[in-house]
């Protein structure tokens, strides 16, 4: 008895523990999510066709272990017990299918993260699952880049068709349509940039917006889950041309934020639902921003 008021008296989250019990629940939902994801990717690893993909998945297969460590650490803080652990998704058998389900759970994890920490009073609480958010969503993009890599194209397409360029020729959109131009999209905008890291060596304007552009990728990821659009196959990079120089380089980035300004201002002003319009504003914001960073670098050189 005395050893349990002393507990909860000295407790740094007793606060939280007495004004949200459904945050226990929500941790303990969290630490199984983290256990079956260590399982799973372990699994995933096995399979992988590649060392630098098994690499890369052990790594984020590290991350998981640092969440369930710190979410049990907390899970214990609070309650003054030590959390059960159980698997609770099983793992798929075949490799693809295994990264089809690591991204939605990834996306999903993202959302379900954030909303722990917005039901927290303690910032320690809060930083840790926030944290925990980003992680995830460069896992999702991880698990995204092995997916369509894995399944390749037997056709070639036009650039016309593909894109910014698509959408602004499209005379038949579709909700479906559409979110898979503007994710096409930022396909190409990440293998632009590739290209133009690896051929003139670190840009900070390029570095920064390709950061940018991988955000606006996991904005986009929920939206296909929510309205049952399948993911589109990256084959953006056979769509670019390595530019002569730096000021062609910045050229091209101008023109292609012009393009995906004008992709964004089609859409929005079709009749789309409001969660949808939310991220097209955002990521037409973005690129205005990103616009305005190519220009200044194009004045430059």
């Amino acid at each position: 008895m005395y050893s349990n008021q002393y507990y909860y008296h000295y407790n740094p989250y007793y606060n939280d523990y007495l004004r949200q019990p459904q945050l226990i629940n929500d941790i303990q939902k969290a630490i199984n999510a983290e256990y079956s994801a260590i399982s799973c990717y372990e699994k995933l690893a096995k399979m992988a066709p590649t060392k630098a993909e098994r690499e890369r998945i052990m790594e984020i297969r590290g991350d998981e272990q640092r969440h369930y460590d710190a979410f049990r650490r907390i899970y214990t803080q609070l309650t003054g017990k030590q959390p059960d652990s159980k698997i609770i998704e099983k793992c798929p058998n075949r490799y693809n299918a295994g990264l089809e389900f690591a991204i939605k759970d990834e996306q999903e994890a993202v959302d379900f993260y954030l909303d722990i920490a917005d039901k927290s009073s303690d910032s320690t609480i809060k930083e840790t699952f926030r944290r925990a958010a980003a992680d995830e969503q460069n896992h999702a993009v991880w698990f995204l880049y092995f997916f369509q890599k894995g399944k390749g194209t037997n056709h070639r397409e036009s650039i016309e068709n593909f894109g910014a360029k698509g959408a602004l020729s499209d005379t038949a959109l579709t909700l479906p349509k559409m979110l898979t131009y503007a994710l096409q999209d930022e396909y190409l905008a990440q293998a632009r940039y590739d290209n133009i890291l690896s051929t003139f060596g670190q840009i900070r304007t390029f570095t920064r917006i390709k950061e940018a552009e991988l955000r606006h990728i996991s904005a986009l990821l929920p939206l296909f889950e929510r309205y049952q659009t399948r993911i589109p196959a990256d084959t953006s990079k056979a769509f670019v041309t390595t530019p002569a120089n730096v000021k062609a380089a910045f050229a091209a980035g101008v023109q292609g934020e012009i393009d995906n300004i004008a992709m964004y201002d089609k859409f929005l002003a079709l009749d789309i639902p409001e969660d949808v319009r939310i991220v097209f504003t955002n990521l037409r914001d973005a690129s205005v921003n990103h616009l305005a960073a190519f220009e200044r670098g194009l004045a430059r050189n």
